[in-house]
């Protein structure tokens, strides 16, 4: 494997969700033919719902630790029922030679701290990985896709998003790949840190609603605070000219540069039901509209993109 490989990575983010982000990407991924994709919205995963994938491989991911009670040598003293922050210690465990009942753990309740097992004065407490969700790689039309699913309820989406990150990266050089798409989840926490680290050039997708001016903000603060570069694409513009201005306008303070408009367009809806990305409907307003963004954003793309 060539340590020396880069990809240029290209992440579609929005602040919100339902701005059109997904189907975006998609129509994007079709455009460039032969990227590796990366679904990073771990915790609600749907580029696969326009890609047709056929799945290659999938592992389980290992996310978290959890405690797990030694029943033979509890004796249920209580100590770490005491302890526990999060209530996930309960008192109606099995029976065992010296105590009626003993702990148990709530599986759905512990956090994974682990002091339970730091001070239990029996060692009956071990520490053991649970399964926090799936992992996969699927074959599509648009080139090799890397998604995940979280279980619910469950934390650390950050670490799977990583996770699918690396595997995307190590897929890329494998096949010398050099572009890599990422789909990125809804609003500013940890998936969406974990998607932006090391990418290249970031594509924020909004729209022009009070929702989407405020979270375009926060993800282009969050941008320069990386200093990654942006540029920005208003979605479903013609519904508000005027506030569409003054998202572009903001925006542009803000150091990002404006690369597209993008009409309100039944055909996205009817592409969303055949389960196609919007830009198969050429003949479409919107289908239009995304190949004039593609056709900006693709010189600064790595050159098998094009």
């Amino acid at each position: 494997m060539n340590e020396n490989f880069n990809t240029f990575e290209l992440l579609v983010l929005s602040g919100k969700g339902g701005t059109g982000k997904t189907s975006i990407t998609a129509s994007l991924a079709t455009l460039a033919k032969d990227a590796v994709l990366v679904d990073c919205d771990v915790d609600a995963s749907n580029l696969e719902l326009l890609l047709s994938p056929s799945l290659r491989k999938k592992e389980p991911y290992l996310g978290s630790m959890q405690a797990r009670v030694n029943a033979d040598l509890c004796d249920n003293c209580g100590m770490c029922m005491e302890l526990c922050r999060f209530g996930a210690i309960l008192s109606d465990g099995p029976a065992n030679a010296k105590v009626e009942h003993t702990h148990r753990v709530s599986p759905t309740s512990c956090e994974g701290c682990a002091v339970c097992a730091q001070f239990c004065p029996h060692s009956a407490i071990d520490m053991v990985p649970v399964v926090g969700g799936e992992w996969y790689v699927s074959d599509t039309m648009q080139g090799p896709l890397v998604h995940a699913r979280l279980q619910p309820g469950l934390g650390n989406s950050g670490k799977l998003t990583t996770l699918i990150r690396d595997k995307a990266r190590m897929l890329a050089r494998e096949c010398g790949r050099t572009f890599m798409l990422l789909d990125g989840p809804p609003g500013i926490g940890c998936p969406v840190i974990a998607s932006l680290t090391g990418t290249k050039q970031i594509l924020v997708v909004t729209e022009p609603t009070p929702s989407g001016a405020h979270d375009l903000e926060r993800v282009l603060e969050l941008a320069k605070h990386f200093k990654i570069p942006t540029w920005v694409c208003v979605n479903k513009f013609d519904l508000n000219m005027d506030a569409t201005a003054s998202i572009e306008a903001r925006a542009t303070e803000l150091g990002a540069t404006i690369v597209g408009r993008i009409p309100y367009d039944n055909s996205v809806t009817e592409a969303q039901k055949q389960g196609l990305p919007v830009i198969s409907m050429r003949a479409s307003p919107a289908a239009r509209a995304i190949q004039e963004l593609w056709s900006k954003i693709s010189p600064f793309l790595p050159e098998q993109s094009n």
